[in-house]
């Protein structure tokens, strides 16, 4: 450990023999030992302790006589080495300082007594001889010679007992005359064997010890234990083969040193890696035993398991588009990881310490089945990291924390709150960007990890339809799809209020939930024991979505709007509708060329100031419009004339373009009713002004009698039909959505309402795909009213002109009377009963031909339609009220259509169609219609 002179190693045996029997006062006999362990160590490789430093090495003796209790010597100690460093004759100082701790601390070893044994001063734990095992001069009576084949190196047992450590099968007898080898764990070089004279007894110990040394110089063999082999512990060496069949030792602190490297992803000496295999194996060239190999390999499972989760967190980490989540994924590994490097470092720490002899023997050994005991929980913990890293392979944001979920419900409590601390740490981006989101309307999703995203190519009049939807694969599994909507809703709902309405409005509790620990995320997956979160999510969403409705019904006036839409594109306000049809009866007459849309909205005006509709509110008024549709040749006014409603801003977000299509829709077809019951109330009224009119033409009172007849079934049809559509159909929709509008919570359940009670409409007013044939046989119903309008106007005419002609003629006969003239001559009278002949046969044949036809082919229609109702899928349509009542009037005139179709009630559950090719049953239940 000094600076060496130049003298022969001989001459520094004897120095060193005089130098130990001068401080221990022991004979020549008795110094072997202690003059063993001189050389030992003056031979050794040590390393330089903590670099060296020669403070430190005075400290730790210092502490180590406080320790002691010898205040009195550290002081002393102190003062010494202080005079020491002022001379400046040493220039290794540290060294001289380290061998006298060395010294020391072998002077203080378990054995103490000066004995021959070498269990002196200097000898505690120390081998008796320079050989690990007891000096025998008639075991190396007859030595095999040096390197010659089936050589055995001595294996090493430092201890002075003589069983093994229990891990290699070797065992060791001193006791018995031919002893196995000892074994040890240590890695060591042994001495060559004592050489004997050839008269068979020993030079001197200092002659044999002097050229042992120089016989380790000369074929560079360690005298005493090489660098690996610092540590005074019970050791244990594996016996293992070389392939040119002569054998060396492996020792226990070999395996260890490779197993720590292993550990830590690194290939040893012995330990390497084996891609094939994907773990770490033992040398297939070292003669280990097989329970010692298996044991080895178990052990380095641990650095297989590190290295693969490490590789995950260096290409994940390195990775920019894996998100905060995958992020947070690796942090968490890493932490993991970290408390894995303070178990590394302890074993490193006590190899470290044990080689430099900064630690006594006993408090540094580590054993294999020490590294077994250590390392069992690090290696389930990184097993279950191994795990979690293979299933979260290849996924971000929600999914991967829904993979980590998927492990919560494990039985081992230690692999539960591993995974629960894992997921805590990946949960908390999940949980701040929620927290922006419910609470600000702000989504920072840059990698798209969260489960809500946004289209920002999306116009604000479709924010709330299209801009914000969920995203479903990263909803993570401890959050419900119920909870899912209603976060996306409270975001939704913020970013409308400040986009759409204008309303910067803070959200109620904002303030609290900013400031709120990210700890708090470990709550959305304990949903089971803490209501926290779903309290949390249940609160500002009712607040937020109040918010919102509040805006929209006092701000917006959204049930003003709605209303109105019932009210004028539903035919709700009955005299205004009145009122505009007989305004624009005259111009929709015309066909639908000659129409000037601002004829009409002036015409629109007028029956607005002329009716209540001019106690609406202005803003509504000035969005009700007149629209004309695309015309088609052959229309008139009637079949292109619509009003139309303006919606903008908030309100488009439920009467969005799609639900005013379906707004017109109705419209139309309300309006087509509307106006055949229009044209009814003037055939009628047209009817008994005539009757009176007419009765100076007795020969017009059957035909007369036929159009009555007719006209009253046609009355009767389109009062069932207006009573349904009217009764059955809006108002009782009607009254189910002011129902659901006014319980609703969000917006969300206004537009789902809404949008049923419009598709319920279009379906009972026969305007959906199933019901276009039925449609299409009321249109060629409504088309016969027309005809017979047009038909009976034409009688009309005509009989108004043979009235006004008959009536003329008796006032020139009255004329003639009163003046005193015949009234009539006979030419005169002949004439007139020409021409009334004449007429008779003219328009009673044929007006009455066509009646008839025009009367049969109403018939036939209704009862086609009316069969076509009892069969349509929908029960709602098959309205029992129009069914009797065109049933009783088919029977009341007692047409064939009564024998070829006949509708009854069976117990008020059924109704029989009875047609002639036979009698069929449909069933259909009254009160579901």
């Amino acid at each position: 450990m000094g600076s060496r002179t130049e003298r022969g190693p001989e001459t520094s045996a004897l120095l060193l023999k005089k130098l130990c029997m001068k401080l221990t006062g022991l004979s020549d006999d008795s110094i072997l030992p202690v003059l063993q362990h001189s050389l030992k160590i003056i031979g050794s490789n040590f390393g330089s302790p903590v670099e060296t430093n020669e403070f430190q090495v005075a400290e730790k003796i210092k502490r180590k006589l406080v320790r002691k209790g010898r205040e009195r010597d550290a002081a002393i100690f102190s003062d010494l080495h202080r005079k020491l460093q002022a001379q400046g004759l040493l220039k290794q100082r540290w060294a001289v300082l380290y061998l006298l701790m060395s010294l020391s601390d072998s002077a203080n070893g378990p054995a103490a007594k000066p004995t021959v044994n070498g269990t002196s001063l200097f000898g505690s734990g120390l081998p008796s001889h320079a050989t690990s095992t007891p000096f025998n001069p008639a075991l190396h009576r007859y030595p095999p010679p040096p390197g010659s084949v089936g050589e055995v190196t001595t294996l090493h047992s430092v201890s002075n007992t003589t069983g093994s450590s229990g891990i290699s099968s070797i065992r060791s007898d001193l006791n018995n005359s031919n002893p196995t080898v000892p074994h040890s764990y240590m890695p060591v070089t042994t001495f060559n064997s004592v050489e004997l004279d050839r008269t068979g007894s020993s030079r001197t110990l200092g002659s044999r010890l002097a050229s042992t040394l120089t016989r380790q110089e000369k074929s560079n063999t360690a005298l005493v234990p090489s660098r690996d082999n610092r540590r005074n512990k019970p050791e244990t060496n594996i016996l293992v083969l070389r392939g040119d069949k002569t054998s060396f030792e492996l020792p226990e602190a070999e395996l260890i040193k490779d197993l720590v490297y292993a550990f830590q992803g690194i290939e040893g000496k012995w330990i390497k890696f084996d891609s094939s295999k994907e773990g770490y194996r033992i040398d297939s060239q070292a003669g280990i035993p097989k329970a010692i190999r298996q044991l080895v390999s178990k052990l380095a499972e641990c650095g297989w398991l590190y290295s693969k989760t490490k590789d995950y967190i260096q290409t994940r980490s390195a990775d920019k588009t894996f998100g905060l989540v995958g992020q947070s994924f690796c942090a968490a590994l890493h932490q993991e990881l970290t408390e894995y490097y303070r178990l590394i470092a302890v074993l490193e720490g006590q190899l470290n310490q044990g080689d430099i002899g900064l630690i006594s023997p006993e408090e540094s050994s580590i054993t294999l089945r020490q590294l077994v005991v250590w390392t069992f929980d690090p290696l389930l913990r990184l097993k279950t990291l191994a795990t979690v890293v293979d299933v979260c392979r290849g996924k971000k944001g929600g999914a991967l924390a829904s993979s980590l979920y998927s492990y919560m419900q494990h039985g081992d409590p230690n692999i539960k709150a591993l995974i629960m601390h894992t997921l805590t740490m990946v949960s908390q981006p999940i949980y701040s960007t929620l927290i922006r989101w419910i609470y600000d309307g702000e989504l920072e999703d840059t990698h798209d990890e969260f489960f809500v995203a946004s289209d920002p190519t999306v116009k604000n009049d479709r924010l709330w339809h299209d801009k914000y939807t969920l995203r479903k694969s990263m909803i993570p599994y401890f959050i419900t799809m119920d909870q899912a909507k209603r976060i996306l809703n409270t975001g939704k709902s913020i970013n409308y209020l400040r986009q759409v309405c204008q309303d910067r409005t803070p959200t109620k509790g904002r303030e609290v939930a900013m400031i709120m620990d990210n700890t708090k995320a470990g709550e959305m997956f304990m949903q089971d024991t803490i209501s926290e979160f779903q309290h949390m999510i249940d609160t500002v969403y009712k607040e937020t979505s109040r918010h919102l409705l509040d805006t929209l019904h006092n701000k917006y006036k959204f049930m003003d709007h709605l209303k109105a839409m019932r009210r004028y594109l539903l035919l709700g306000q009955g005299d205004f509708i009145r009122h505009l049809m007989d305004l624009l009866e005259e111009d929709l007459a015309k066909p639908a060329g000659n129409l000037y849309l601002h004829n009409l909205t002036g015409i629109l005006e007028t029956a607005i100031r002329a009716t209540n509709a001019q106690f609406d509110d202005s803003d509504i008024l000035k969005r009700l419009d007149v629209r004309l549709l695309e015309v088609s040749t052959g229309d008139t006014g009637w079949d292109v004339f619509s009003l139309d409603y303006h919606v903008d801003g908030p309100i488009r977000t439920v009467f969005t373009p799609e639900c005013m299509i379906m707004y017109l829709r109705v419209f139309n077809f309300l309006w087509r009713s509307k106006r055949m019951e229009y044209i009814l109330a003037n055939i009628w009224r047209n009817q008994m002004a005539s009757a009176k009119m007419l009765q100076c033409i007795p020969e017009l009172s059957s035909i007369l009698h036929q159009c009555h007849m007719l006209t009253s079934e046609m009355v009767h049809f389109v009062q069932q039909v207006q009573y349904y559509i009217n009764f059955e159909v809006l108002e009782c929709s009607w009254d189910e959505l002011l129902t659901k509008v006014g319980e609703a919570e969000d917006l969300d359940y206004i537009i789902a309402a809404h949008q049923v009670f419009l598709d319920t409409i279009i379906s009972r007013c026969l305007l959906d795909e199933q019901s276009k044939n039925i449609l299409t046989q009321l249109r060629t119903i409504f088309d016969l009213i027309i005809d017979f309008q047009t038909a009976l106007g034409a009688f009309f005419t005509e009989a108004s002109e043979e009235q006004m002609a008959r009536q003329h003629f008796d006032k020139q006969q009255a004329k003639r009377s009163k003046e005193g003239d015949w009234g009539l001559t006979e030419e005169e009278e002949a004439e007139e009963q020409h021409r009334r002949m004449a007429f008779l046969k003219k328009i009673i044949p044929n007006t009455r031909a066509q009646f008839k036809v025009l009367s049969q082919s109403y018939q036939d229609m209704v009862q086609q339609f009316l069969v076509m109702l009892t069969t349509h899928q929908d029960v709602s349509l098959r309205f029992p009220q129009l069914q009797t009542g065109l049933q009783r009037t088919l029977q009341d005139q007692g047409s064939t259509a009564s024998e070829s179709l006949n509708v009854q009630r069976d117990s008020g559950r059924h109704v029989i169609v009875q047609r002639d090719s036979g009698r069929h049953v449909i069933p259909i239940s009254y009160e579901d219609c």
